[in-house]
This record gives structure tokens, sequence and C-alpha cells, in this order.
């Protein structure tokens, strides 16, 4: 049986509570776009790629989904996340502590996020880059999350199987994106519920989280 080596850690809804931001900003997309963005459509893109957000929100919005017009749309959205995060991202509750207890453990960390590169350096600058061993973005893999290919990607980087790492996510769409890898799971639910499976060790929080309790996700 595999033992911890690693830990792969989500970022929008499980290290940083930047989904708020992402709310206001493809609530103003909709209205952009001529829609209403409903609270079921911002449900389903949560932990989305951004290819398959604007997939998402186009076919909600029964909107033809041109090139040109999906192109357009990602630019629009961008440059107002840009915007949400150079304001300043704040940390979800616990993460802080949890990343410093684990690099104080010596375990190696990645970034394993849907976000894109660029925006993701905002959410690096904030939580100090001396945590992570490597980071991955949607952008750099063929697919991205609920696909698999992040969470490979993290364990090569790492020089690690995916069965030796933990994943720490909060969304569904994460959650089988680390399954799909062979990656052992710990779920901290942050906008929307997760549902639990086999494998799946759930956590309502990461205040108070030990390393004992990541050690036992591979028990």
């Amino acid at each position: 049986m595999s033992q911890l080596a690693g830990v792969l850690w989500d970022m929008d809804g499980t290290l940083l509570d930047s989904e708020k931001l992402w709310d206001i900003a493809v609530y103003e997309l909709a209205e952009y776009l001529g829609g209403t963005m409903t609270p079921q459509i911002r449900h389903a893109l949560i932990g989305a790629s951004g290819p398959n957000a604007l997939a998402i929100i186009f076919d909600s919005l029964e909107l033809e989904p041109h090139p040109e017009a999906v192109g357009a749309a990602g630019a629009w959205l961008e440059k107002r996340i840009t915007g949400l995060f150079e304001g300043g991202i704040p940390w979800r509750p616990g993460a802080r502590d949890a990343l410093a207890m684990t690099r104080d453990a010596g375990l190696p960390m990645a970034l394993v996020t849907n976000t894109k590169r660029d925006l993701a350096e905002y959410g690096l600058d904030t939580m100090g880059r001396e945590y992570f061993d490597a980071s991955v973005c949607g952008d750099e893999v063929v697919d991205g999350k609920p696909a698999p290919h992040v969470y490979l990607r993290a364990a090569e980087l790492l020089d690690l199987e995916p069965s030796q790492c933990l994943a720490i996510e909060d969304s569904a769409t994460g959650a089988l994106a680390a399954e799909a890898a062979g990656c052992r799971l710990l779920v901290v639910p942050c906008e929307v519920p997760v549902p639990p499976g086999p494998g799946r060790v759930m956590r309502d929080t990461l205040i108070g989280m030990t390393l004992a309790e990541m050690h036992a996700c591979f028990g």
C-alpha cells in the first residue's frame, strides 16, 4: 500500500477564496453577453477549465458558440478577473496554516489548478511560491479537470507516482480529476456540496487539519 509522499493542492476554493471573485466576473460576463447567470449555471462552472466554463455559459444562455464570440468572451472574462485578482485574493480558512504545516513536514507540494497560468500567477504571489515545488495549470495540459492530466503532470514533476500523492480539492470536478489520476483524495467543499464516495475523505474545513489526518487518507 502506498504511503503519503507528496501533496497536490487545488487553488480556487481550496487554498484561496477566489470563487467569490469569479462570482463577480461570471455574473457580469453573462450580462455582457445579454443573458442572466443563474445560481444553477454558476454552480456548474465551479472547478471547470476555461474552455469548459465558456462552453457551459454559451450553452446555458442558448448562444451560438462561434469561435470569435467565445474568444471575445474569454478575453473579456480574463480582463475582468485579472482586475479583481489585482485587488487581492483572500485565503480560505485554515489554508495558510495547512500549507505551512505540510512544508514544515518536508513533504513536496504542487499547485494543481484549472486556472490559466497568467491568472494562477496572482495566486502564487498571494500564497508564496516557496510552498510549491511545482505548479500545473489548466492551459498547460491537453484537457483540464475533470480529466486527470493536471494531476498526472504534477505527480510527474514531483517525481512521484499519483498513488503516493494526496490531492486536496473543493469541487466535484476536481475530485473526479484526482481520482482518475489515481491520487488519494481529501475533499473540503467550498461553494457547493461534493458527494461522498469510495475513497473520498471529507472534511468541512482546513482549520485544525493535522499531518496525521493526511497520512490517514492512505489507511
